[in-house]
């Protein structure tokens, strides 16, 4: 689990459903990006990506650095420029926050952390 949690605040939904990040948010993904960005070329390799996601709380595995990049890399360039770092990333923290959220409501029915809910704790 990531020691480092992103700013959530603010974050709901878009138009359409889509999750929406806070300026706060985008600015702390544009300096990830710029910072890994090493040859100042605007895009990133598998290798930097794996960096910059480290950098902003998240462990990703090689195997999901590679299915992540076949899915967003639309030129297949094998890169990902800042619009798709940005796109992924909006995604990811979205599923950490849901995930969160899901581990915040078990633990208060969880009273007597024992790591299951039983009928005692309802």
């Amino acid at each position: 689990m990531a020691t480092r949690k992103p700013a959530a605040a603010g974050r709901g939904k878009g138009k359409g459903g889509k999750p929406e990040l806070t300026e706060e948010q985008k600015q702390e993904i544009r300096e990830a990006f710029d910072l890994f960005d090493t040859d100042g070329s605007g895009t990133i390799d598998a290798k930097e990506l794996k960096v910059a996601m480290r950098a902003l709380g998240f462990e990703p595995k090689k195997e999901e650095i590679k299915k992540m990049i076949a899915d967003i890399d639309k030129d297949g360039s094998g890169t990902i420029d800042f619009d798709e770092f940005l796109q992924m990333m909006t995604a990811k923290m979205s599923e950490k926050d849901s995930r969160e959220e899901i581990l915040k409501a078990f633990r208060l029915f969880d009273d007597d952390e024992t790591g299951k809910i039983s009928f005692k704790n309802l």
